[in-house]
């Protein structure tokens, strides 16, 4: 709570301060109508005073008037104040999560991220909205009634005053069990959506492999073990209802035998003893309700807790303190020596040293896991080396800005990721303002205008999540378009048509094609037919580079690029002759 004070609550003293005078006056007008409960007994049904029905009557009115107006007037400014320190949360989570590196969110599931997002901070603002509406306004009203208590038997006050506290301890235990069963809840919910999220993602796979069953039990199991743990929620919340039941009729109790003899004896009037029974069992609701808010409290600190976790996470890539622009780009690319490891003692490059001059095309080939797509994600700083350099034009990429690097390059890779909006807003992506002339030229350049124009709305189709109303071809021309609308002088390609039948691939090859004209080009590719037009090509091995050289070198040289060339070749050969097989 000090933290939430510190970081978000104080910010909004402009809107607690009048909540809190509206929660000062429901409290005194709750308690001034308990307190003319005594000059109601006393002066209309005992005294028979007609003069003062009037007079007492209006002061009820003008009470619960002003308790009725007071209330609304807190309950709305302190639930705006609740919401908007959640909104304000919700912002920095996001925020923050976008500033962190690559290998963050592989060590992370999407799953449990999402959580955060959902279960915590809901659990955050069920608290949040609870503490700030109900902990002041029950907390003055107890207070203002236990004055009135004072002013009617102060002797009698004074012994139940001391029956209260014999629930703090008890209350405080249950709160501090209540906080872990609810961190055990949400790190259950968070492999709850971790698990629903694979299990639709995938649901082909489920499917075709007949694990519909098998997933099913996975997600009983995980319900069932939230159901558990809600339930134990549950009965450690009920517990403080027994308590306070009981202490309340202790307290009742006491005053009833004790404050009766005062009344017989003529110690007190009954006006009082009422106003103060009336004060009593009022004061008894609000402690009530402070002892079930301490169970909503630790619900919410435990979802503080795993936010602040993550808001505290640092990501491990920062800009450099007093990083420059990159300047104006020709796009020449240097790996000097470079070494890098996902893990401690496990290299995925070892020595890496390559060039890829302005304006060429270079082609990284080799078998999977031998450091190509590392090798790719190290220049747009995704990652930072453990030794060595990797400049663009002569700047390191640690010294420049993010922003001006990432404006540099351009991306396109195997998994193609399509947000679910138009295509004109995916095609716009990462080029703000860009005009509808600008992404229909791109879409032509990229080959995607023709069928772009076939789809139900044209340009302002909705491609569903990942473009999953799209093919494979269209997908990736929409990618292509949207590197193309970039226009950045630095092209990275990432296995780009692997994924793609000849068609498609054809299609697709003629767009990157126009893509890479002009532009510094660095290519991953699988089949070795997509890069038979670069300039050079790096054969990586290991974390290595094995071979360099153009394509005809390389064939010349017979080393590991003709092997490769060799093998997958026959394979095609082989695969055209058992289709012509076929047919015959």
């Amino acid at each position: 709570m000090r933290r939430l004070w510190r970081e978000s609550i104080r910010h909004h003293l402009g809107w607690l301060i009048p909540a809190v005078i509206c929660m000062a006056l429901v409290a005194a007008a709750t308690a001034f109508s308990v307190w003319l409960l005594k000059p109601v007994i006393d002066e209309v049904f005992v005294a028979k005073n007609r003069d003062m029905l009037w007079p007492l009557g209006g002061a009820v009115f003008a009470a619960f008037l002003i308790k009725g107006l007071a209330n609304y007037g807190q309950s709305v400014l302190m639930s705006l104040v609740g919401f908007r320190i959640i909104a304000d949360y919700q912002n920095r989570l996001f925020a923050h999560l976008t500033r962190m590196d690559l290998g963050f969110f592989h060590g992370q599931s999407t799953g449990k991220l999402i959580s955060r997002f959902t279960v915590d901070i809901n659990q955050m603002r069920v608290a949040v909205s609870n503490v700030l509406t109900g902990f002041g306004k029950d907390l003055l009203s107890f207070v203002f009634l236990v004055t009135v208590m004072f002013a009617m038997d102060w002797q009698l006050a004074t012994m139940c005053i001391f029956i209260f506290p014999m629930a703090a301890l008890p209350v405080l235990k249950l709160g501090r069990r209540m906080r872990k069963v609810t961190a055990n809840t949400q790190e259950e919910m968070g492999l709850f959506t971790t698990l629903l999220e694979q299990t639709f993602q995938g649901i082909r796979v489920v499917k075709a492999y007949g694990m519909e069953g098998y997933e099913k039990s996975r997600i009983a199991g995980i319900i069932e073990r939230i159901f558990r743990l809600n339930i134990k929620s549950a009965r450690t919340r009920a517990m403080s209802s027994p308590l306070m039941e009981t202490l309340g009729g202790v307290a009742v109790c006491i005053v009833i035998i004790y404050g009766g003899n005062r009344v017989i004896d003529g110690a007190t009037s009954s006006g009082s003893f009422i106003a103060f029974i009336g004060a009593l069992l009022n004061a008894y609701e609000p402690m009530k309700r402070l002892a079930n808010l301490n169970a909503s409290l630790q619900e919410g600190l435990a979802g503080a807790q795993r936010l602040f976790q993550l808001l505290d996470t640092e990501p491990n890539i920062l800009e450099k303190p007093g990083a420059t622009e990159l300047p104006a780009v020709k796009g020449n690319i240097q790996l000097e020596n470079v070494s890098f490891s996902y893990q401690p003692g496990n290299q995925a490059l070892k020595g890496v040293s390559l060039e890829v001059a302005a304006g060429k095309r270079v082609a990284l080939i080799g078998s999977s896991g031998a450091g190509k797509s590392t090798i790719l994600n190290l220049i747009p700083r995704f990652y930072d080396i453990d030794e060595g350099r990797v400049t663009i034009d002569g700047n390191d990429v640690r010294d420049v800005t993010f922003a001006s690097l990432y404006a540099n390059i351009a991306l396109v890779s195997q998994e193609i990721t399509l947000f679910d909006d138009t295509v004109r807003a995916n095609i716009a992506y990462g080029r703000a303002g860009a005009s509808a002339d600008d992404i229909v030229e791109a879409a032509k350049n990229a080959a995607a205008h023709d069928f772009i124009e076939g789809l139900p709305e044209g340009y302002d189709t909705m491609v569903g999540e990942q473009g999953i109303k799209l093919s494979g071809g269209q997908r990736q021309r929409l990618a292509i378009a949207r590197a193309m609308l970039k226009n950045a002088p630095v092209l990275l390609l990432d296995e780009a048509t692997s994924a793609l039948d000849t068609e498609s691939e054809r299609q697709v090859q003629s767009a990157l094609d126009k893509l890479m004209a002009d532009r510094t080009t660095l290519v991953i590719a699988h089949r070795l037919s997509t890069v038979t037009g670069v300039d050079l090509i790096y054969v990586i091995d290991e974390g290595r580079v094995i071979e360099q050289g153009t394509p005809l070198e390389l064939m010349s040289q017979g080393g590991a690029y003709k092997r490769l060339y060799d093998l997958q070749f026959a394979e095609d050969e082989q695969a055209t002759d058992s289709v012509q097989a076929a047919e015959a």
